[in-house]
């Protein structure tokens, strides 16, 4: 009888993070319905605040289609990551994790290659969404390199975002629960700028919309989509709301990633 002997070395971040990536891929395109719900599902919100919401919002100076397509677009982080949540949980409730933690792999490689494989396909859905925007009207009035810098900037917040429903997912148990948790997070979108100007608020309710994350992601892609206009219709050019933006993205990247690491290790 052969005997069974341990591989010699387990395999490498990397590569580890990658496989389980491409996993993570090629389960979501041979589901082509999650990729048409998807986008009609952005299509007919973004289609409902444009025609519907749009007449009784003012904007000042900004058409509100060039108001709302950057916030709606920025949003979009959220709602995709609801899929993340869901998938995470289904992948532990299904024991495609507890496989993954057989294998001499490094733990962290099944994290950090479900939230690459996220982003990729975020990522998409962005690119799909900013299309449809361009259908209804949407135009930038800055140079085309500021408007590739806001739909990177749209990227890196979804892969931020995306560790902090990787831990809902971690945390519901199973899909239906994490996707019940994903929910909570949604109220920010519309606590914010995304939708309606600032100003239109109550008082006391500015204070918190204009100190919240997803406000000061909105205002830094609008700003760099506004061009030489944002000084004159947000009060300050694009590097004033970029900076406060990064720094938002760095805080749920150091607060989640190592929560969601911990809470994957003690599973």
């Amino acid at each position: 009888m052969t005997a069974i002997t341990a591989p010699a070395r387990s395999a490498s971040l990397f590569g580890a993070s990658a496989a389980v990536a491409r996993r993570t891929i090629r389960k979501f395109m041979r589901s082509p319905q999650l990729v048409v719900v998807g986008t009609i599902q952005g299509a007919m919100f973004l289609l409902i605040f444009r025609y519907v919401f749009g007449g009784a919002i003012h904007t000042g100076s900004v058409p509100y289609v060039d108001f709302l397509v950057p916030g709606f677009v920025t949003t979009s982080v959220l709602f995709a990551g609801m899929m993340t949540a869901a998938g995470v949980a289904e992948d532990l409730d299904q024991g495609f994790v507890d496989r993954l933690r057989s294998l001499p792999i490094p733990r962290a490689s099944v994290l950090a290659g479900r939230a690459l494989a996220d982003t990729g396909v975020l990522a998409w859905t962005l690119a799909v969404t900013v299309a449809i925007g361009f259908a209804v009207g949407f135009r930038v009035h800055g140079a085309a390199l500021d408007a590739l810098a806001a739909f990177a900037l749209c990227v890196l917040f979804g892969f931020a975002f995306i560790w902090m429903f990787v831990t809902i997912g971690l945390l519901a148990g199973n899909a239906q629960a994490a996707q019940g948790m994903s929910l909570l997070v949604f109220p920010l979108t519309f606590v914010s700028s995304a939708y309606v100007p600032v100003r239109s608020m109550p008082g006391w309710l500015q204070a918190f919309a204009r100190h919240q994350p997803i406000t000061s992601m909105v205002d830094s892609v609008r700003a760099l989509c506004l061009g030489d206009g944002a000084v004159a219709t947000m009060g300050h050019t694009a590097g004033h709301y970029v900076g406060p933006a990064l720094l938002w993205t760095a805080v749920l990247v150091a607060v989640f990633v190592p929560v969601a690491v911990a809470r994957f290790r003690r599973g």
